[in-house]
């Protein structure tokens, strides 16, 4: 029998908010929380807005001395776990504890620990660096923390590759339960990398956006012809994926399912996507025939959608060669122009986001999409918020290295 994968729990944190409801909620009445970055004095940056985590404390999901020993990254990482867990009312017994496990995932890890610690080198306070720097830098201890609060002794995996980090770990754990390895996976990424190196070293690449420190909120353009880099954002998303069986036997709440799942290299270019668009086709291409439906099915994509002119024009280019004629009849809009470039976790979070399109029946739209470059002549849902029955959809990670992965999603029906 085909074993068929659920999603039965999300929790997410994001600029928007704390939980995925209200999170949601913001996202498709098109708001939008990114600003002047506070977490440091950006000044010296050409770009100096972010999407920053706010009205976030770390002490209502773990204790103070946990906190106190562990990065950011880590904290919003077990949040969106814990929110999860309760989520999916999810318990699992002692005797399936070996059918459970986890796939986490970020970009960049314990990178606010590393800035504040190595800064301490600088100044020659050594005695002063953490010992629990070392745990944090190794940053599958975050996955471990998963594992220790939902009692999941299964496989067990980390994963750091970029952007698309957060959809390769739903991908991972989507087949893990496909090919009989496990009954349940909890997955998702989790990034906090608005720090100074991080952003000074993106500022010196030119890949943010620049002239929009006095219009934060106006930051983020996806296929915008005024579009001139990504914001960086933060958060995390994870999500309880669930062997449909198991699912029912429980009595689950049932999101929508993941039904396939693609994965490819550009081998082209450490941070250009290949300009022919050609593997970003094959990756989503991949996903679709995982899913055993046809292209023309698909009725939503959440795109990746950074807002950079390669990759809305690359991106664009892929999906047309890809869809044909149906590419006109396409929704795809842009999650990253209200919420910015979650890195690691983006893939987590917007692959929460396509469930809630699937369940509720709402396209996100696409804002700051004043006017659409040149090459961007798809439907991308400007402005405003769609309501459309949605029964198939894909969402798109596509990052630096090459490295691309595309999840398709369908409603459930039993």
């Amino acid at each position: 029998m085909k074993r068929r994968v659920v999603i039965t729990g999300m929790g997410a944190v994001t600029s928007l908010a704390v939980g995925v409801e209200e999170s949601w909620k913001k996202l498709c009445n098109g708001e939008s929380e990114i600003k002047n970055v506070s977490l440091f004095d950006a000044s010296f940056l050409k770009c100096q807005v972010a999407g920053e985590v706010i009205n976030f404390s770390a002490k209502d999901f773990l204790s103070p001395k946990k906190v106190k020993k562990t990065d950011r990254f880590f904290h919003f990482l077990i949040a969106a776990t814990r929110m999860a867990l309760e989520d999916g009312q999810l318990k699992i017994s002692r005797e399936e504890q070996y059918r459970a496990g986890v796939v986490a995932a970020s970009a960049t890890g314990a990178s606010r620990s590393f800035e504040a610690n190595h800064e301490l080198v600088v100044k020659e306070l050594m005695r002063s660096v953490t010992p629990y720097l070392i745990i944090n830098i190794s940053a599958n201890t975050a996955a471990g923390e998963m594992a220790i609060i939902s009692g999941a002794l299964g496989t067990h995996h980390f994963l750091q590759e970029a952007c698309a980090s957060g959809t390769n770990a739903i991908g991972l754990g989507f087949r893990t339960i496909k090919n009989q390895d496990a009954e349940i996976m909890i997955v998702g990424g989790s990034e906090s990398s608005v720090t100074p190196t991080l952003m000074a070293s993106l500022d010196n690449l030119h890949a943010m956006a620049t002239g929009w420190n006095d219009q934060p909120r106006k930051s983020s353009r996806p296929f915008d012809k005024d579009r001139n880099g990504f914001v960086i954002g933060e958060g995390a998303g994870v999500l309880i994926l669930e062997e449909l069986e198991h699912a029912k036997a429980r009595g689950a709440k049932i999101y929508a399912e993941v039904m396939g799942y693609g994965s490819t290299c550009d081998g082209y270019h450490a941070v250009a996507p290949l300009p022919s668009g050609k593997s970003a086709a094959k990756c989503m291409e991949l996903a679709i025939q995982d899913a055993g439906i046809k292209p023309e099915e698909i009725d939503y994509i959440n795109a990746h959608g950074t807002a950079t002119k390669a990759n809305d024009e690359t991106e664009t280019l892929a999906i047309k060669s890809l869809f044909g004629d149906h590419a006109n009849k396409l929704m795809v809009s842009a999650n990253k122009s209200m919420i910015g470039h979650m890195w690691g976790a983006a893939g987590a979070v917007e692959g929460i986001f396509t469930a809630k399109t699937i369940q509720e029946g709402i396209i996100p739209p696409t804002i700051n999409l004043d006017e659409p470059g040149p090459k961007c002549d798809l439907d991308y849902v400007p402005h405003k918020a769609r309501h459309s029955n949605v029964k198939y959809a894909i969402s798109n990670s596509f990052g630096f290295g090459g490295i691309n992965g595309s999840l398709t999603f369908g409603k459930y029906e039993d």
